[in-house]
């Protein structure tokens, strides 16, 4: 069990770095970007980010179900399932629709202030994670 703990930790290390660098740098300074140049930034920020993060993700989520799989007594595992789903629910629901409408409109400072806002959840969620994981992995290196 500790592999699975360590490779999930990891992957939850990566995505809170990641996102806590999109939080705070890249989603505020979106409305620093002229009109004329935002749809190729933007185009070019969403297809790069998606290699960054897409292949994590999945790979979090697998190990995640592994997890429940292997353990579906646990609620750390449920915990760390359900944080799972909600950062691909707000992902899904929130940031990639505001993305879409970003590419669509342009860099609309009311679009902006709500992915900002939003990311909030996804922030929130993969911090909890890594701060679970990580005490979970503690926990089983000291028994």
């Amino acid at each position: 069990m500790h592999p699975l703990l360590a490779a999930q930790l990891a992957l939850a290390c990566y995505l809170c770095g990641l996102v806590w660098v999109v939080q705070l740098a890249i989603y505020p300074l979106f409305a620093r970007i002229g009109r004329g140049e935002f749809a190729a930034y933007h185009a070019a920020y969403t297809r790069r980010i998606t290699w960054a993060v897409g292949p994590a993700m999945l790979a979090e989520l697998a190990l995640a179900a592994l997890m429940v799989i292997r353990a579906p007594a646990s609620p750390w595992a449920w915990t760390g399932a359900g944080l799972v789903t909600l950062v691909w629910l707000s992902t899904a629901c929130l940031q990639v629709p505001l993305h879409n409408r970003l590419a669509t409109r342009g860099p609309e400072p009311a679009l902006i202030a709500r992915l900002v806002a939003t990311n909030w959840l996804r922030t929130a969620a993969w911090t909890a994670r890594a701060a679970l994981l990580a005490v979970q992995l503690q926990a089983a290196l000291m028994v």
